[in-house]
């Protein structure tokens, strides 16, 4: 009889694990970067690899073959792509003659996205499952000289137990838009002021104006050429806007996307109007979408030219138009500037966790974080002073 053996595994790659014992810890709530297609895509394509500085370190919880819990961590030697700013940390460590990498970074890999979390069968309690990966993830980085252990975005259900396992919360920002049920587009501009509400009409409108049609194309739908041309877009974006700004995933992460991923996912795609709107031209701009159950994430979006309150109509108001009708209730838009704020998305507050294993950073952390959370509140505070609605609407939950 074989010995009924639990035991914690490290693997360096996600590909080293059945995909259907992955995805059978994946719960209805689970955000979808946390799928095993969207991490194999990206470890896959090479856009999370050691080579562009992302080293794969996936703590499992095995139970003779049965895969009882997961934990995608990766070693990191810098901050790229965690998009958890901690370079003023790192700039304090080295003053203080402290070195802040290595450090282990629990995330969704290359995703501003909140919702990172342990996986967990239902053969065990989270609580317990997470207490064992903790322990053989701060174990192992303490054998082998990492200064700190990372939860970046974290789901705040799953980070309940986090603070007395001796982890120290730094809060930050992203934006949220929110659609109690609105009946259509114009319903969901009742909420603003007057003012607003006309220069929001006046944007969303102005496609037609400009001769332009905008279509929700679902991935199901979509060839392999919105892939590739999503990707050529992407990289238009960061050429332009963000040249300093690694490029996290490749083209061929989109193609095994398009191989294996393609219900979870959509495009918005942007195209000239030929002979008065009877005939569609060229592409001129596209983004990218993300979608599970009541929830869209915008990823990536790109133009070929400048064209006065695209960005708006492509990336924000079609995706919203597209969530009432499709009965979604959020809209993450993804990292980006505060120019969200006039357009309806509100400055909602998450949650990264911190364990450091030099008592001289945990000392820098601990003794200046409380004054960094602050600041972030205040900020978020005046950020959504700055709605234009017509009344208080209540925060996002």
């Amino acid at each position: 009889m074989a010995e009924n053996k639990t035991e914690i595994k490290i693997h360096p790659s996600i590909t080293e694990i059945p995909k259907e014992k992955w995805n059978a810890l994946i719960k209805p709530e689970t955000v979808p970067f946390l799928d095993y297609e969207w991490l194999a895509a990206l470890e896959q394509s090479g856009s999370i690899a050691p080579e562009t500085g992302w080293y794969p370190f996936h703590f499992c919880l095995w139970k003779n073959s049965r895969l009882l819990a997961a934990a995608p961590f990766y070693l990191k030697t810098s901050s790229g792509g965690e998009y958890v700013f901690d370079y003023f940390w790192a700039e304090a460590a080295y003053s203080l003659g402290k070195e802040w990498y290595p450090k282990m970074v629990g995330t969704l890999a290359a995703t501003p996205a909140e919702g990172y979390c342990f996986l967990c069968s239902p053969e065990m309690q989270a609580d317990e499952a997470t207490a064992l990966i903790l322990k053989a993830a701060e174990n192992f980085c303490r054998q082998n000289g990492i200064v700190s252990l990372n939860l970046l975005f974290a789901d705040p259900l799953w980070a309940g137990p986090l603070p007395g396992s001796g982890y120290t919360a730094w809060e930050h920002s992203h934006f949220l838009w929110e659609n109690p049920g609105y009946k259509d587009f114009n319903d969901s501009l009742s909420i603003f002021s007057k003012n607003q509400r006309k220069n929001i009409r006046k944007e969303w409108q102005r496609h037609e104006e400009q001769e332009i049609t905008i279509k929700i194309i679902p991935g199901d739908n979509a060839g392999e050429d919105y892939f590739k041309r999503m990707f050529e877009l992407y990289t238009i974006t960061n050429d332009k806007f963000i040249p300093w700004d690694a490029r996290w995933v490749n083209k061929e992460f989109f193609l095994e996307l398009y191989k294996n991923y393609r219900p979870g996912v959509a495009f918005v795609e942007a195209r000239l109007s030929l002979r008065g709107g009877q005939e569609e031209g060229e592409t001129i701009a596209m983004a990218f979408l993300v979608r599970k159950n009541r929830r869209i994430w915008g990823r990536f979006w790109g133009a070929y030219d400048d064209i006065k309150d695209l960005h708006f109509a492509v990336c924000y108001y079609a995706p919203m138009d597209w969530a009432i009708k499709e009965g979604i209730a959020y809209f993450d838009p993804g990292a980006g500037s505060s120019h969200k704020i006039r357009r309806g998305f509100k400055s909602v507050k998450n949650t990264s966790w911190h364990k450091f294993f030099d008592p001289v950073l945990e000392k820098l952390f601990k003794s200046n974080i409380a004054n960094v959370n602050l600041f972030e509140e205040e900020n978020r505070n005046a950020l959504n002073a700055g709605l234009p609605f017509k009344k208080n609407i209540p925060p996002v939950k």
